[in-house]
């Protein structure tokens, strides 16, 4: 397992903003991050696409340095909705922008 530090999971994921909202008429894309329980951490984008927003994300285990690594390749799809359930299962970022 190959631990990254935050801000390096923060650069890549950065680095895709542009592509995704041209690509995907984004109206605004930006990072999400939330501290889980024990070591748990959770990374990925903050969508709003036609006046909605989307909080996607991966999960990620955070070791005593502060690094994280990839606990498995699987993205949520979170909605600001509370009636809504969650989306899970994703395994590329092309499908749920392609569904959202």
């Amino acid at each position: 397992m190959e631990f990254l530090s935050r801000e390096q999971i923060i650069n890549e994921l950065q680095q895709s903003f542009q592509s995704y909202i041209d690509k995907y008429d984004i109206d605004e894309i930006g990072i999400f991050e939330e501290e889980g329980q024990d070591d748990r951490y959770y990374v990925g984008f903050t969508v709003n696409k036609d006046g909605k927003t989307y909080h996607i994300h991966s999960p990620y285990s955070k070791n005593g340095k502060g690094g994280l690594t990839q606990i498995q390749n699987e993205w949520t799809v979170e909605t600001d909705d509370p009636q809504k359930e969650d989306l899970k299962g994703y395994h590329d970022l092309e499908s749920i922008f392609r569904n959202i």
